[in-house]
């Protein structure tokens, strides 16, 4: 029996249980495992999925970032706005990913320099970064003048959206970076002993802003994806992101302690909060109970932390 609740409480476990809930789903809801539900189901998780690729860094090294998903909506705003202006795509795509990293270096300094809480800088950057895209837009959507704008969502690649194929991309890319390089190593290591770390020879302060800085440049990616599928610029985009990347990496088995991640996780974290939302919408499920739906998986996801954390820590002891 402990056996058992050892593999039902390890990545192991949460890749059996998605097994399971997506043979039981599969065979309970219509039209599910349809091509073209399966394509707008991975559509949908596109931006969750690319920015919990470095959340999930943050949550491992004992920080989260509460103003992920008003970078995506700025950055998302700050690429179209550019675009116009200069009539140039590339010029757009630049300036938001420059804004993007300006924001997560921000975060980053705030943290790790002035050591404010990353609660109470997150949150407060969260706030600042939504205010500059409504003042910037006038608290109005601002169209696309360039059509090309509207491929970087509509193209394909073997019958596959772009936007899938670059969520894809990232999260080999940073699973290799957690699992095969040294800033994967000394981002686990912080989040389990950052004194130690620090004695260990790591930057703590060095690491944490790099950190943040790639969580921002990551959100200006999935902000200029999402301008471009929603085919405008939105300073209302995003809002509450920040609830389903957090939950996605924690259900993956990322811990709000720190110290323990894994992208194969993260992945299944993902699907499963893309999948609960798609099945809802399939069962014409009213938004008002979604709600209810994503705050219990959220809840379910920060019990099974506790758990897996409690239970880590009798092994250790």
């Amino acid at each position: 029996m402990s056996s058992l609740k050892k593999i039902l409480l390890g990545e192991q476990g949460l890749v059996v249980i998605f097994a399971v809930a997506f043979v039981i789903v599969s065979l309970t809801v219509p039209n599910f495992l349809t091509e073209r539900n399966m394509i707008g189901l991975l559509q949908s998780v596109v931006t969750i999925g690319i920015v919990a690729c470095t959340m999930m860094f943050c949550l491992a090294s004992r920080d989260f970032d509460l103003s992920v998903g008003s970078t995506v909506a700025f950055c998302g705003m700050i690429a179209v706005m550019a675009s116009n202006v200069t009539g140039s795509i590339i010029l757009g795509l630049l300036a938001a990913l420059v804004c993007g990293a300006i924001v997560g270096l921000v975060n980053g300094a705030l943290i790790a320099k002035l050591r404010i809480n990353a609660l109470i800088a997150t949150l407060a950057t969260m706030q600042i970064v939504r205010g500059l895209a409504l003042i910037a837009s006038d608290g109005r959507a601002v169209g696309i003048n360039d059509p090309n704008f509207y491929q970087l969502a509509l193209s394909t690649f073997l019958g596959i959206p772009t936007p899938i194929w670059i969520m894809v991309i990232l999260f080999i890319l940073f699973g290799f970076v957690l699992n095969r390089t040294i800033f994967g190593k000394n981002t686990l290591a912080i989040g389990g002993n950052p004194e130690a770390s620090r004695l260990a020879g790591v930057n703590v302060a060095t690491m944490r802003i790099w950190i943040f800085t790639l969580q921002g440049f990551i959100c200006a990616i999935a902000g200029i994806l999402l301008s471009s599928r929603i085919t405008s610029g939105q300073p209302n985009a995003a809002i509450g992101l920040e609830l389903l990347v957090i939950s996605a990496c924690v259900l993956g088995g990322v811990s709000l302690a720190g110290g323990r991640a894994s992208m194969s996780g993260v992945i299944v974290g993902v699907l499963i909060m893309g999948i609960a939302q798609n099945v809802m919408n399939l069962l014409n499920i009213p938004a008002f109970y979604q709600y209810l739906v994503l705050g219990s998986i959220l809840l379910i996801a920060v019990t099974l932390d506790n758990i897996r954390s409690a239970a880590a820590g009798r092994t250790r002891g």
